[in-house]
């Protein structure tokens, strides 16, 4: 169970940086077309960095018990195993008829 939550963390700390490199080439692309000025943009990057910054550190320093990540997993409701299982025997069933 560790890695697994070794791995969401991993997982939020990449969405929250690919969010940032996208945020940047939306203000690239803006520039380009003259819809912002070079200093709006810049103003726009700076503030993408910080709030990137208090985003990674945030993901970084919450300490999520096994408990709380098994509740909020189970608040997300998505299929268990055994609902898959019981699933693909209800289909073998009816495929059996």
């Amino acid at each position: 169970m560790d890695i697994s939550l070794k791995n969401l963390l991993l997982a939020g700390i990449g969405s929250v940086s690919y969010s940032y490199e996208k945020g940047e080439e939306i203000v690239k692309s803006l520039i380009e077309r003259g819809e912002i000025t070079v200093n709006q943009g810049k103003q726009l990057n700076e503030e993408l960095k910080r709030k990137n910054c208090s985003n990674k550190s945030n993901v970084e320093s919450d300490n999520i018990t096994i408990e709380q990540l098994n509740k909020m997993l189970a608040d997300l409701n998505l299929a268990t195993k055994d609902d898959i299982k019981q699933l693909e025997n209800r289909i073998r069933a009816l495929e059996e008829k």
